[in-house]
C-alpha cells in the first residue's frame, strides 16, 4: 500500500504526517517554521519534515497559510506571519526537492477535506469550516469540492463585516471586521485594555471567564457574536448543510460557544434555522488529513497534480 504525506505549513509551526490510503496517520513530525528566514527555509523545513517521518512516500499534499492557486502550486498572497511567501511555487519547489508529485492547497482548505473525510462533516457534501485562531480563515465545500472563487480567495470569513466590530480596525486594513474582534489576537487586545490584571494567553482570558470573572466573559462572548452573525450571514448565502468550528480560539468553552450560537442562529433565515454549528473533531491532524487526501488523489489521477481539485469523498478530479 502507498504511503503519502500531509504537510500543514504555518507561520509558527510546520507540521507533517505519514498517511495510508484509510487516512490513518502512521507518523507524525513537527518543528518550527523558520519563517523570519524567508521562504527557501520554509521549503527546506518542509522536506525535512517528510524526510523525518522516516518512510518513503509516493506523493505529498500541502495545506499552506496563504492564498493559494491550486492549478499552479503556487502561492498568490500571504501574510507577514510568512514574510516573502507570496510568489513562491511551492509546488515546484517540493517536487524538485523530493522526486514525487506534489498538490498544494490552502490550509483551511485542507483542515475542511479532512473533517470532510474522517471528521466532523464525514458524509455531508455541502460543509462551511471556520478555522477561528490567529485570524479567522473559511472553507466552503460545495457538492464536496472545495471552493476557491474566481481568484483563488473564497473563504476570507473573518473579514464579513458585522455589528459587533462596528468600528474596531482589522489587520486587513478595514474596520467592523469580524476578525477584528473575533480572532484570538483581537480578543487578547480587547481583554488588555480592560481588564484590571494582564493575561499572558487567551487560554487565561478562558479560566477567567469560566471561573465567573465578569469581564473576561464580556470580551469572549463580544467576539463569539461578531463570529456568529458572520457565520449566519455567510450561510444565508451559501445554504450549507452543516458549519464546523475549528482553531485554537474554539477551546474557550461554553463562555465562547453559546453567545456564538445563539448570535448564529438570531441571524438564519426560517429555512436555514436548522443548520447545524458544530466543532471540528480531527484537531492537529485536520490539515494534515486533508492535504494527504490530495496526496492521494495525485495517485488516482493522470496530468500534472495542479490540474484537478479533490471532492471530499470520493476524491473525483474536476
Amino acid at each position: 500500500m502507498s504511503l503519502v504525506a500531509g504537510i500543514d505549513i504555518g507561520g509558527t509551526k510546520t507540521a507533517a504526517g505519514l498517511v495510508d490510503a484509510n487516512g490513518t496517520v502512521l507518523a507524525r513530525h513537527r518543528l518550527p517554521t523558520p519563517a523570519a528566514d524567508g521562504p527557501a527555509a520554509v521549503v527546506a523545513a518542509a522536506v525535512r519534515a517528510v524526510r523525518e517521518l522516516g518512510e518513503p512516500v509516493a506523493a505529498v499534499g500541502v495545506g499552506s497559510a496563504g492564498v493559494i492557486d491550486p492549478v499552479a502550486g503556487r502561492i498568490v498572497s500571504a501574510t507577514d506571519a510568512l514574510p516573502g511567501w507570496a510568489g513562491t511555487a511551492l509546488r515546484r519547489e517540493l517536487e524538485d526537492a523530493l522526486g514525487v508529485p506534489v498538490a498544494v492547497e490552502n490550509d483551511v482548505h485542507a483542515h475542511a477535506l479532512g473533517e470532510a473525510w474522517l471528521g466532523a462533516a464525514a458524509g455531508h457534501r455541502h460543509v462551511l469550516l471556520v478555522a477561528v485562531g490567529t485570524g479567522i480563515g473559511g472553507s466552503l465545500l460545495i457538492d464536496g469540492r472545495v471552493h476557491h472563487g474566481a481568484r483563488s480567495v473564497a473563504g476570507h470569513a473573518g473579514h464579513v463585516p458585522v455589528p459587533s466590530a462596528a468600528g474596531a480596525p482589522c489587520t486587513c486594513g478595514g474596520t467592523g471586521h469580524a476578525e477584528a474582534v473575533g480572532s484570538g489576537p483581537g480578543l487578547l487586545a480587547a481583554y488588555a485594555k480592560s481588564a484590571t490584571a494582564p493575561a499572558s494567553s487567551l487560554a487565561e482570558v478562558a479560566a477567567r471567564a469560566a471561573g465567573g470573572e465578569e469581564q473576561a466573559r464580556r470580551i469572549l462572548a463580544r467576539g463569539a457574536r461578531a463570529l456568529g452573525e458572520a457565520l449566519g450571514g455567510i450561510v444565508n448565502m451559501t445554504d450549507p448543510e452543516l458549519v464546523l468550528v475549528g482553531g485554537g480560539v474554539s477551546h474557550c468553552g461554553p463562555e465562547w460557544w453559546e453567545p456564538l450560537q445563539e448570535a448564529f442562529t438570531a441571524e438564519l433565515l426560517p429555512p436555514l434555522k436548522d443548520v447545524e454549528l458544530r466543532p471540528c473533531a480531527l484537531g492537529g491532524d485536520a490539515a494534515v488529513v486533508g492535504a494527504a487526501r490530495l496526496a492521494l488523489e495525485v495517485l488516482r489521477t493522470t496530468g500534472t497534480p495542479g490540474d484537478r481539485e479533490v471532492q471530499a469523498d470520493e476524491g473525483v478530479p474536476r
